[in-house]
């Protein structure tokens, strides 16, 4: 289109020049094959017939007049596609993740499955409503895939996974997450020790392994970032962003009536905490302290209606380079929950994972995670060892897509009944 349209603006402009008796004009060219309409130093005149040029001229008017009519046509189609967006704030974020996967799973006492996977299916949206540019408020929806209902009818959901008001340099070096936010660990882990999260969750999240936390909650979260120091800490319900905090116990007491004191700190070794690092391009070596104080938590209650609390700390080391990452943590975690034989929230363990690149591009790796969690009841102290092991192969297409073939298996040591082993193929999409 840009071609035509200076194509048609030289014509108009070649007609602009044509006198209005064309047996007077006359061309003139030089040596290096230039036509001029004056003559010159150099110029000599140019044998041609004047109503000659004066035809083609305006063969070639009617040629621009035709061209102008077929792009204001194109200029109509082109608006018409164009579908405005409207919005109160300066400017609107869109941004998409995507976990779409094959999973065949073999129990050690039972049958084998074979499923397709909706393992996480975001869609986001960053509105920056305020005059600080790096201040917006957050939505994330996720849509997940339910096979079971009370009428034996699968089903998908959609809820809101983040939902906050991220306030920017509030402290020196400080934001703050405010509303439906992240809770301090998970998010750190996911982006710079296990940036395998299509096929598992993190050790202190995974049903298979700890299982202690989630990942949002309602609540406040301030996050500092600096070279050599980073650190989140903040207050929430503690029950997750799935879960309830307002139920009635038996006893006429408020079950989840307390709050969850969180914290992250971390020392960035190599001085690059306060930057946004890439896997495959930057060298990183970070050790963190991190863990809850989670206070009267409704999924910790017990039979007479009595929520109790529950405390999990830990520890964690990672360095990473463009050619490979290992990483290592152990948590330990207590429950005040005495009164029946539980071994939730209750346990110490540790966590094990390592990541190999090459290629030219770094887009091909090899990882595998060991994970190890020691549930100790709170009454007959009796123990039950879980293992987790996760191996498998990645490729990043492009930036934006990336394969995984992996394989899981997960054992109790004392128990063979709910031993399995699986094989998945993922597909993650980032948009």
């Amino acid at each position: 289109m840009i071609k035509k349209i200076a194509l048609s603006s030289l014509v108009a402009l070649s007609i602009g020049l044509v006198p209005a008796n064309a047996g007077e004009l006359k061309f003139y060219t030089d040596a290096n094959g230039q036509v001029f309409v004056t003559p010159g130093e150099g110029r000599t005149l140019l044998q041609a017939d004047p109503q000659e040029v004066m035809n083609a001229m305006q063969q070639a008017a009617s040629t621009t007049a035709a061209m102008k009519k077929e792009i204001k046509e194109e200029l109509k189609e082109e608006i018409k596609k164009d579908t405005p967006v409207f919005a109160k704030s300066s400017k609107l974020n869109f941004s998409g993740t995507h976990y779409l996967g094959y999973n065949y799973k073999n129990m050690k006492q039972g049958d084998a499955t074979g499923n397709f996977e909706m393992r996480r299916n975001y869609v986001q949206a960053k509105a920056y409503v305020l005059d600080d540019p790096k201040s917006y408020l957050r939505v994330t929806l996720d849509s997940t895939y339910s096979n079971s209902t009370a009428n034996g009818e699968g089903h998908a959901n959609v809820y809101v996974k983040y939902a906050y008001l991220y306030l920017n340099d509030i402290l020196p070096y400080t934001g703050m997450e405010f509303g439906m936010a992240h809770r301090p660990w998970i998010d750190y882990e996911e982006h710079q020790g296990w940036w395998m999260r299509s096929i598992s969750k993190v050790f202190v999240e995974a049903s298979e392994a700890s299982h202690l936390t989630n990942s949002a909650d309602l609540g406040v979260n301030f996050k500092t970032k600096t070279p050599y120091f980073t650190s989140e800490v903040g207050l929430f319900n503690g029950e997750g962003y799935h879960g309830t905090n307002d139920n009635t116990g038996t006893n006429d007491e408020e079950l989840g009536d307390g709050n969850s004191l969180e914290w992250r700190f971390t020392a960035a070794l190599l001085g690059n905490g306060d930057k946004k690092r890439k896997a495959t391009k930057d060298s990183y070596a970070d050790i963190s302290f991190f863990g809850q104080l989670n206070s009267d938590n409704s999924h910790n209650a017990d039979a007479v209606g009595n929520s109790e609390d529950y405390k999990f700390y830990g520890i964690h080391g990672v360095y990473n380079t463009p050619n490979f990452l290992v990483a290592a943590q152990y948590v330990k975690s207590d429950n005040d929950l005495m009164i029946e034989d539980t071994d939730d929230w209750n346990g110490k363990g540790f966590s094990v994972n390592g990541t190999v690149r090459f290629g030219a591009k770094k887009e091909y790796s090899a990882f595998a995670r060991y994970d190890k969690w020691e549930n100790e009841t709170t009454v007959s102290n009796t123990i039950e060892t879980e293992e987790n092991y996760i191996y498998g192969l990645a490729w990043q297409q492009n930036k934006n897509f990336k394969w995984l073939l992996s394989g899981q298996t997960y054992d109790i040591k004392e128990s063979d009944a709910s031993d399995w082993n699986s094989v998945m193929l993922t597909s993650e999409v980032h948009w």
